[in-house]
């Protein structure tokens, strides 16, 4: 009966529907609830935490003249020029 109202009431109710314990949950309701649990935690990570931000018109402009510059065929600082600058060591 809980696994059908699990199901009725999307799993992410279930937690809200009565207070219970792991041992109290059937194969199926722990493996939907592990299932739930995992879609969850990936969309937060998939989440950008930048989306409907305006970038700023200086920072467009400088991501456009490095565009430029690399079409241009000017290269770029090394990794491993920036690694040391850091004191991180490039292999």
């Amino acid at each position: 009966m809980l696994f059908a109202r699990a199901i009725a009431l999307g799993l992410s109710s279930l937690l809200f529907i009565d207070p219970m314990q792991v041992k109290d949950l059937t194969i199926e309701e722990l493996k939907l609830l592990i299932q739930e649990t995992v879609v969850e935690t990936i969309q937060s990570l998939l989440i950008d935490p930048d989306e409907g931000k305006q970038v700023k018109p200086e920072v467009k402009q400088q991501l456009l003249d490095s565009l430029q510059r690399t079409q241009a065929g000017e290269g770029g600082i090394p990794a491993k020029e920036i690694a040391k600058k850091l004191g991180l060591q490039w292999e």
